[in-house]
């Protein structure tokens, strides 16, 4: 089978292409380094011929309200447009779990405007929602601030090589026209796995959890950021991600 990777290149692609290759199936990995841009089109058309499946993890290099919204726009209408023209059987794309009640967000709104595209298209599809990952804890407390003011709604992380595993699985079955969840092992309040993660590296600051801390400019109710129902589940919780990522130890 013939698929197409776009952004083949990043920390899930990468590591999606990894596997898809390892089963013996043929991968093109669609970057702006392998002469691909889904921004332009360029290179598109001729990637996909032959493709079977095409597994979208691009992501915007900004977080800029309006960027981000444009980004998800124009990829999702090129990639859409290239996917029809050459017949691919099916579309999957990485999103968020809670994407569709984070519209405070302009990030979540480019995500919910690339999710519109995929339904629109008349191809067939799946969305794979995942929760956060693991990888992006440090990200999370950066983004508190000094106050590191964190919400206290739950989360259920999520570790890359889980969700490569999970995405690499979808690309190899039958479209579900559908979102499907991923998730991890374990469930915690934002606030207190921030707090876990600090004292895990050293860093002594305290997280002061509040029920009204935006996150990424969105309120969360207590479950918006955890599986509304049956998801797949992976296997990797904090303690054994902390042990395999080895983060810097003293870091505050």
């Amino acid at each position: 089978m013939k698929l197409l990777v776009v952004g083949g290149t990043g920390r899930i692609g990468s590591k999606v292409v990894e596997r898809l290759r390892a089963a013996g199936h043929e991968v093109v990995v669609a970057a702006s380094s392998t002469g691909i841009d889904v921004l332009t089109g360029a290179g598109l058309d001729a990637a996909m011929a032959g493709t079977q499946v095409v597994v979208d993890l691009a992501n915007s290099p900004s977080f800029e309200d309006a960027a981000v919204l444009a980004f998800f726009e124009t990829a999702g209408r090129n990639l859409l447009g290239a996917a029809a023209r050459a017949g691919v059987a099916h579309h999957v794309a990485l999103s968020v779990v809670g994407t569709d009640q984070l519209a405070a967000s302009g990030y979540f709104r480019g995500k919910i405007a690339q999710e519109r595209l995929i339904r629109a298209s008349g191809l067939a599809y799946t969305i794979i929602h995942s929760t956060q990952f693991f990888e992006f804890l440090p990200g999370i407390i950066q983004f508190a601030g000094q106050g590191l003011r964190l919400p206290t709604a739950l989360v259920q992380p999520i570790a890359a090589e889980d969700v490569a595993d999970a995405v690499a699985r979808v690309a190899l079955q039958a479209p579900a026209n559908a979102v499907v969840e991923i998730a991890g092992p374990e469930r915690a309040s934002m606030a207190a796995l921030a707090q876990r993660y600090l004292a895990a590296t050293g860093d002594r600051r305290e997280v002061v959890g509040d029920a009204q801390a935006a996150y990424f400019g969105a309120q969360l109710q207590h479950d918006t950021l955890v599986p509304a129902g049956a998801a797949w589940i992976g296997a990797v919780g904090f303690e054994q991600w902390l042990r395999q990522s080895n983060p810097a130890q003293g870091a505050g």
